[in-house]
């Protein structure tokens, strides 16, 4: 009789669980909303991945910065590393 109860409210807290996470987060918000939460959602990914570019100044110090600067040489540096394994061998 016990695991018939165990058995029951297994099913009991496995239903409720599955109605909670499957319910609509915001009920009362219009599709208007929702896509300007996506549009800002994707601009805030969009500046987290934006690149860093390195240059040396005319005193020959190292500038990091996120505006590439005008009339110098710079080396594009990317936030996110590329997918995979990478070996360097040395001298």
């Amino acid at each position: 009789m016990r695991a018939a109860w165990a058995i029951l409210a297994g099913l009991a807290l496995g239903g409720g669980l599955a109605w909670w996470l499957g319910r609509d987060a915001f009920p009362g918000h219009s599709p208007e909303v929702r896509q300007r939460a996506e549009r800002a959602a994707a601009a805030q990914a969009e500046d987290a991945l934006r690149p860093l570019y390195r240059w040396r100044d005319d005193a020959g110090n190292l500038q990091l910065t996120d505006v590439p600067p005008k009339g110098r040489p710079f080396e594009r540096i990317a936030r996110e590393p590329e997918p995979g394994i990478r070996v360097e061998s040395g001298p």
